[in-house]
């Protein structure tokens, strides 16, 4: 979690803020009516040579996604079902290329929980990431190919997520 102080009206109006960004795709988690959770995900241009054009295959072909969950949540499989259901709304729905995700390497139930849908480290950054109580800590960064998350699809079915694209228990996202 980047944020240690929250205020939820503010965090709220910036939340809503990006809601007519075309680049940006949340989702809020509800149990009942409260908000026990949210998720992003960001697309983003890949690297790529050349001049950049609407038809470029490196624009608009990545994501990043992240969560945020309730402490009081945690363990419930909240945390997969989002991230999930972005890997399923950037694969399935706007045929991005590459997806990625950063977290804090100590922070082992993010990791781990990356690694159960599917993504593989990439990369283990020293000190790169500033925490309030712990000072600079070290990073991971996973990543998943849409290649990868389509040859996952029978895991996924297994794990009664569906099995056709888009289709999750998490519905709509966007």
């Amino acid at each position: 979690m980047l944020r240690t102080i929250v205020e939820p009206e503010s965090y709220r109006r910036a939340w809503l803020a990006d809601a007519d960004d075309p680049g940006d795709h949340s989702a809020v988690a509800l149990i009942g009516s409260a908000v026990v959770g949210t998720a992003t995900l960001s697309v983003t241009d890949s690297l790529g040579q050349g001049v950049k054009a609407p038809d470029s295959p490196w624009s608009a072909s990545e994501a990043r996604i992240g969560y945020t969950l309730d402490p009081s949540v945690h363990g419930r499989g909240l945390g997969t079902e989002l991230a999930l259901g972005l890997l399923s709304l950037a694969f399935d729905d706007l045929g991005l290329h590459r997806v990625t995700a950063t977290c804090f390497a100590d922070n082992h139930p993010s990791w781990r929980l990356l690694e159960r849908v599917g993504m593989r480290r990439e990369a283990h950054s020293v000190k790169d990431a500033w925490h309030a109580e712990h000072g600079w800590v070290d990073g991971y960064t996973y990543a998943i190919l849409r290649t990868e998350w389509e040859g996952s699809e029978e895991q996924r079915v297994s794990a009664g997520w569906g099995s056709a694209p888009g289709a999750s228990p998490m519905g709509q996202a966007g």
